[in-house]
């Protein structure tokens, strides 16, 4: 619900979400963030890549300044988790549940990610860590 609120709040478009996810995955992959690898990662090139911390900035989300590294603040830190979260979620669904091999449910995710509602988002959530239980369950059983 908070990230529903947050979404609104920012109006953020799915292009602007996956960037807010870039710049999260690649800060914990490379500590520090540049423009030129968030385009190696959105397949894009800087000037778009500029555009849009442009908006993301002037919504709060990230604090960037011309030729320098880019951060995510707080409020961006926040909707990118929920946003990764979300990503994750639905992999772990595509991959372990329905046996969709990692491309393609890479591709997948990304494109259910900006379309699903609240509502079934929390059920898959629901769903998946009711799947993993029995899952674990089995494998307990099966080694006895």
């Amino acid at each position: 619900m908070i990230y529903e609120k947050m979404k609104k709040k920012h109006k953020l478009t799915s292009s602007m979400e996956d960037y807010l996810e870039a710049i999260s995955v690649l800060g914990e992959e490379k500590g520090i963030v540049r423009v030129r690898d968030i385009g190696k990662v959105m397949k894009v090139k800087a000037p778009s890549v500029t555009g849009a911390l442009k908006i993301l900035s002037s919504k709060g989300l990230i604090l960037h300044e011309r030729y320098g590294y880019v951060d995510l603040t707080e409020e961006g830190k926040e909707m990118a988790g929920r946003i990764r979260k979300r990503h994750d979620t639905l992999i772990e669904f595509l991959t372990q549940v329905l046996g969709v091999d990692e491309k393609t449910a890479e591709t997948d995710a990304c494109r259910i990610e900006h379309a699903i509602s609240p509502m079934t988002f929390m059920n898959l959530v629901k769903f998946v860590k009711e799947a993993a239980k029995g899952k674990k369950n089995r494998t307990r059983k099966a080694d006895k």
